[in-house]
């Protein structure tokens, strides 16, 4: 998730009010980043201790007997990334539709330095993975490392204070919007089992609800529970990711009505639902790996990751933009360096939600799964050592 961009087309008095709003979105990133960690690891430590049947067996529980998906029985896990995280990706929505109306992607000049830098940090993660796994099972993962967790990221970039310029913060949180949206058109594209046309019109028939219910004067956002049941059960029997409802929904909310913004009241309502309940939760549930089931550190999956990641983000993030920079596409903010530029990289190669999100849809083997989730975490560590070193020995103190 990403924190409001500056609207320069504003006066002052709004642009204070602005900047307020995301000073506290960044303090709420910055501890929602402790947060994950905190439940990372003790999903990590109740999974590798004595008690591990109890962590993998709750998970594993059918809370709803008789109650299936596709034909198979709903697990409590299934619950949390199906049902709890489509509430993330609706915050992620409503952010995109902020950024689209008065943010970071309202213009191409605006847009064209994070967008580029973006897709070079996409790109060359995935070219990476590649380039270690020839197997084709193994390859269904190559978007695993293309992911970054902005709340850990974040929270990393915090600990260096003054060193990091406004700027430079800014770039950060405006490239996380991209990711998102990156992320999000992975997941709906390329790990959708086979789009069933019937599951596609039921979703449009929500949204169509959505907007009529728009047009009749209806903002309680218990208005819109029924539509957003629909949508959601569209896309599942569509085959694709039923958290992607959460986007349609945040897609399709008002930026403006006679009371003030929709976007920016839900947002500010859910943001701290997300970040300390929705996030954690999921990790809690997902992070926790048998170490003794991790497969082989040295496999074309890990090293894929890792490697992409901690290397790939960084290089194809300053490639992009050099080349971006080379063709007069746009130019740097001020106040922003190659160095500066350089620990953002790093700090992007922090993965972790998404990319365990997208390895959960990638990896139909636990065993592949389980070695996935360590490489996403080891990575997801370095890079944060690397870009907290690095930010202190190259960001001068300001």
């Amino acid at each position: 998730m990403s924190a409001p961009s500056p609207d320069h087309s504003g006066p002052s008095s709004n642009s204070l009010s602005l900047g307020a709003r995301v000073r506290q979105f960044i303090g709420v990133e910055a501890l929602s980043g402790l947060v994950l960690l905190a439940a990372a690891a003790l999903a990590l430590l109740w999974a590798n201790s004595p008690w591990a049947a109890h962590y993998f067996a709750l998970w594993d529980y059918v809370p709803v007997p008789g109650l299936t998906a596709h034909a198979q029985p709903v697990p409590l896990r299934l619950w949390i990334n199906d049902g709890l995280m489509s509430l993330f990706f609706f915050v992620v929505g409503l952010e995109i539709r902020r950024e689209m109306h008065n943010g970071a992607l309202c213009n191409l000049k605006l847009a064209s330095l994070p967008l580029l830098a973006a897709l070079g940090g996409v790109a060359a993660p995935a070219l990476i993975y590649m380039h270690f796994n020839a197997d084709p099972i193994a390859r269904g993962g190559w978007a695993v490392p293309t992911a970054t967790d902005i709340a850990f990221a974040v929270g990393v970039m915090a600990l260096l204070g003054k060193r990091v310029p406004s700027a430079l913060r800014v770039l950060l949180l405006a490239i996380a919007i991209i990711d998102d949206i990156i992320a999000v058109l992975i997941i709906a594209f390329f790990y959708a089992e086979g789009i069933a046309l019937r599951g596609v019109m039921i979703a449009l028939g929500g949204c169509a609800l959505v907007l009529l219910i728009q047009r009749t004067g209806q903002r309680k956002p218990m208005d819109f529970g029924v539509p957003a049941l629909i949508i959601w059960y569209g896309m599942l029997s569509a085959h694709i990711h039923p958290a992607i409802a959460g986007v349609v929904l945040g897609l399709l909310t008002p930026m403006r009505d006679l009371s003030g913004s929709p976007v920016e009241r839900l947002e500010a309502a859910l943001h701290p639902w997300v970040a300390y309940g929705v996030m954690p939760v999921f990790a809690f549930a997902n992070a926790g790996v048998s170490f003794g089931n991790g497969g082989d550190a040295a496999s074309g999956v890990t090293l894929g990751i890792i490697v992409g990641l901690v290397l790939g983000k960084p290089l194809g993030i300053l490639i992009a933009t050099r080349l971006a920079l080379s063709l007069r596409c746009c130019a740097l903010p001020e106040g922003v360096e190659w160095r500066g530029l350089f620990v953002l990289g790093l700090l992007a190669g922090i993965g972790f939600t998404m990319a365990i999100f997208i390895a959960n849809l990638a990896f139909p083997s636990a065993a592949l799964l389980a070695e996935a989730k360590i490489a996403v975490m080891s990575a997801s560590l370095l890079a944060a050592i690397l870009g907290l070193a690095a930010g202190w020995i190259l960001l001068p103190r300001r």
